[in-house]
């Protein structure tokens, strides 16, 4: 009677239900189940919260990044709008001389081109491979508006005889399938013969592997450069009173504080044959005043500023580290009978390489794809591949091209990556 009375066991009665033994809610409801249900709901509040943040990733960074990749081996500016004479291709191999047919066929689309108003679509898609010759369509096209009449060969080359090229027949087969790798060949300074082999492009224009190679190195240059100033002084603000390495982190906060535009600008007022710092060199009497020294629109400006506009990057992920370095490990290997140097080298700078890897990796990564400052101080010997980039969105109007060398861009951002990963483990980077 006083067990039927006690709480605690009615309790226990529900809860464990004393015909089957399962574990039970208050209602009845299996335990186990309910627990389930409650989890489910709420991982999808949680996911509910996310998602705002997903769908702004979605569209602001995964979808540009496949629109990019797909635009670098998709163009279909010649072969949606000239169908025929792109089916011509597709029946007859390469090395097929055009016939009657293929002439029909191009005469055909000029003229349906032209009446569609997508005859400068076409020659801006065949400039890319041969340049000069969107005005070879656009012309052309203005003639072929009313139809052309036969024989299609002899009425063509009557307009110009720039339609018996080879070059240009090549060009127009590679140009009538959507799906091509021209315009990664051409970021790597190759190109199709007439044959279709894959061949370096002439020597004066083999400018892309240049500018790569440039990149990576001035890349990694100034990545060195930053970490031989960026360590002493994150060193030094590690190790001042936090009163002085506050006041201290507040000159290395400050670039953050102005616009890149500003302080690229700066750097062209200083670094000018008649700016500040060839003034002092004169002023000291270390140069003469005709020998001013040219340290911008090359190399060394685009060295020197960016540098100096990367520099907190490397500064802050070693700071971060080096405040969590207990110091009583270097007087330790001191009391051992260790030198300054050995302390440091063995003991002191191992813990620091998390915030050197995170920094050297952000800089790096930075660098390869820096725009405004090589533009506006680099010149022509110091411009990077992020300005060739530019001048395809830009001017030639040829994304397909700035799409592929993008590309290959992040392929070498992402090898690198691995590479970190592989030798470093991407658990020891350490942002803070």
């Amino acid at each position: 009677m006083a067990n039927a009375l006690d709480p605690h066991a009615a309790i226990a009665t529900v809860a464990t239900g004393e015909t089957d033994g399962t574990l039970r809610t208050a209602d009845g409801k299996p335990l186990a189940r309910a627990l389930a249900r409650s989890q489910t709901r709420a991982r999808r509040r949680a996911f509910l919260l996310v998602l705002p943040l997903l769908a702004f990733i979605m569209l602001t960074f995964v979808v540009p990044i496949g629109q990019m990749l797909q635009r670098s081996f998709y163009n279909d500016g010649f072969s949606a709008h000239m169908p025929q004479l792109s089916q011509w291709f597709a029946d007859h191999p390469r090395g097929t001389d055009p016939d009657d047919a293929a002439w029909a066929a191009l005469a055909a689309d000029l003229s349906a081109a032209a009446e569609a108003r997508t005859i400068g679509i076409v020659g801006t898609r065949i400039n890319y491979d041969v340049p000069g010759t969107r005005s070879l369509f656009t012309s052309t096209g203005r003639k072929a508006r009313g139809g052309i009449e036969p024989p299609y060969r002899e009425a063509l080359l009557e307009m110009n005889d720039d339609w018996a090229s080879p070059r240009l027949w090549s060009a127009m087969r590679e140009a009538s399938t959507p799906l091509t790798t021209n315009f990664y060949l051409a970021s790597l300074d190759r190109t199709r013969n007439d044959a279709g082999e894959i061949v370096q492009v002439q020597e004066r224009q083999r400018v892309y592997v240049m500018l790569f190679m440039r990149t990576f190195w001035l890349s990694l240059l100034i990545t060195a450069l930053t970490f031989i100033l960026g360590f002493p002084i994150a060193h030094l603000l590690a190790t001042l009173p936090m009163r002085r390495s506050n006041l201290l982190m507040i000159l290395v906060l400050l670039p953050f504080w102005t616009s890149l535009l500003v302080r690229t600008t700066s750097w062209m007022v200083l670094l000018q044959q008649q700016g500040v710092i060839n003034d002092i060199l004169v002023w000291l009497g270390l140069i003469g005043n005709g020998q001013r020294l040219q340290m911008i629109y090359n190399q060394t400006g685009t060295i020197i500023a960016m540098t100096h506009i990367l520099l907190p990057f490397m500064i802050l992920p070693l700071y971060s580290v080096m405040r969590t370095i207990n110091p009583s490990y270097v007087r330790a290997a001191r009391s051992l009978g260790a030198t300054s140097w050995t302390a440091f080298r063995r003991v002191y700078f191992p813990q620091t390489l998390p915030g050197l890897g995170a920094g050297a990796l952000l800089v790096f990564i930075l660098a390869v794809g820096y725009y405004i400052t090589p533009a506006l101080v680099g010149g022509s010997s110091g411009q990077l591949i992020s300005n060739m980039i530019a001048m395809h969105m830009t001017d030639t109007l040829n994304w397909s091209m700035a799409a592929a060398l993008a590309s290959l861009l992040l392929a070498a951002v992402l090898i690198l990556y691995w590479l970190y990963d592989r030798l470093v483990g991407i658990d020891n980077l350490k942002l803070g």
